[in-house]
């Protein structure tokens, strides 16, 4: 069985044999993995962790942020508003911006923490039911009241396509809107889809079993 370090460096050589400008940052998601078992890729070196629950990362990452500066933490998953002081506490980065009495309280958190975050809008590309981010038509309305009204740092948008054999129109119709706000960075692309995501432009992949392995 391949290690954790294997499985990344086989993600890494794959991205490298992509033809673009600029290489894109991996974020290995470790949501439900202990320490121990993240530790190897920290040891080497890698600073992008991905968590999905505020109570778990707080746990988790609380006390090895303080000993390794340069770690940076991404809140990938659905955010509560009664969890933003938190996460503005932990988190370096936020994937999961979706509304406005959400962006409210972050930015008042960020504030009163005097800390400065950088933001990822979800976008609900597919306009799915049951799934959370901002619709496209109130794509923009939404991203300037998070810039000018409550002066958050918005860096890109993140999308979670539709399961649909489709992915690729999604990756194209994202960094088209990413580049119509002129934004620079844009989160998509997991295990199973980051190879078509790096093509359409994506600047942050979320990965998580590939490195790690199954769930339990």
């Amino acid at each position: 069985m391949s290690t954790i370090i294997e499985r990344y460096d086989k993600i890494k050589l794959n991205i490298s044999n992509i033809n673009i400008p600029k290489q894109p940052n991996i974020i290995a998601v470790s949501k439900t993995f202990p320490l121990d078992h993240i530790r190897p890729l920290i040891d080497r070196g890698h600073v992008h962790f991905g968590e999905n629950k505020v109570q778990e990362a707080l746990v988790k990452w609380m006390d090895i942020k303080k000993q390794y500066k340069n770690l940076k933490l991404h809140m990938i998953g659905k955010l509560q508003r009664n969890k933003a002081k938190d996460a503005v506490k932990l988190f370096d980065y936020i994937h999961s911006l979706d509304n406005q009495k959400l962006a409210d309280a972050l930015a008042k958190h960020q504030a009163n923490l005097n800390k400065n975050l950088r933001y990822f809008i979800q976008v609900n590309i597919g306009n799915e039911i049951q799934k959370s981010g901002i619709a496209v038509n109130d794509l923009d309305a939404f991203y300037n009241y998070c810039v000018k009204e409550v002066g958050l740092n918005i860096i890109g948008l993140m999308v979670i396509p539709p399961d649909d054999n489709n992915t690729k129109k999604y990756f194209k119709s994202t960094s088209e809107l990413n580049n119509s706000l002129a934004l620079k960075e844009l989160s998509m692309g997991m295990s199973s889809d980051y190879i078509e995501a790096v093509h359409y432009g994506a600047t942050f992949l979320r990965i998580g079993s590939s490195i790690f392995g199954k769930r339990s």
